[in-house]
């Protein structure tokens, strides 16, 4: 019955979506943890996102599915920076996003972004002026794939990937690498 549900759905369910579609007495927390072994190293996987279940494509299955996807609309770099630091940052507020970007977030970017629904208004600050943070949305989970916002890859796998460049943040000096160490060993020796 669960199979068949989360088949049917068009989104994730949560347990208690779940659980109200089944007969009283039915233990979907139980089922579900034993569809998810059963369909592990399978075609389609029974993947967590967030709070709720879904059917996926399994991960290494991915590009039979390139064809089916239409991408409707780029995002703009003001658009992935903002995003990216709401992802890392959660719950943030604009003046945050703000200061970490070292410009102003232009309220279109906010709008597309929770047009797409990968963004959500969060709670507001115990702060002066109470302002109101923002959080990423199980959409956004959903469509990279993450179970929780944890799940986001670190710095070193970003700059392994080569998404980041190897430099040092501001401020710091760069690490000598070998070639600069072996240089450095060399200059001495003939300082004598």
């Amino acid at each position: 019955m669960i199979e068949a549900i989360l088949f049917a759905s068009a989104e994730p369910l949560s347990l208690s979506q779940i659980s109200a579609r089944l007969p009283q007495g039915s233990d979907a927390a139980e089922a579900l943890a034993h569809l998810r072994s059963r369909y592990a190293g399978r075609g389609v996987n029974l993947v967590r996102v967030g709070d709720s279940y879904a059917l996926r494509t399994a991960p290494d299955l991915g590009w039979l599915m390139h064809n089916e996807r239409v991408e409707t609309r780029k995002l703009s770099r003001a658009a992935i920076e903002t995003l990216a630091i709401i992802a890392y940052h959660q719950p943030v507020t604009r003046a945050e996003i703000e200061e970490i970007r070292g410009v102003a977030v232009s309220r279109g970017t906010i709008d597309q972004l929770m047009e797409l629904d990968w963004i959500r208004l969060g709670r507001r600050r115990m702060t002066p002026g109470r302002p109101v943070t923002f959080v990423v949305t199980e959409e956004f989970l959903d469509h990279f794939g993450l179970e929780s916002a944890r799940d986001l890859p670190g710095l070193k796998e970003l700059r392994e990937a080569g998404l980041l460049e190897s430099r040092p943040p501001p401020g710091q000096p760069p690490e000598p690498s070998e070639e600069d160490e072996a240089v450095t060993g060399q200059s001495e020796l003939f300082e004598d």
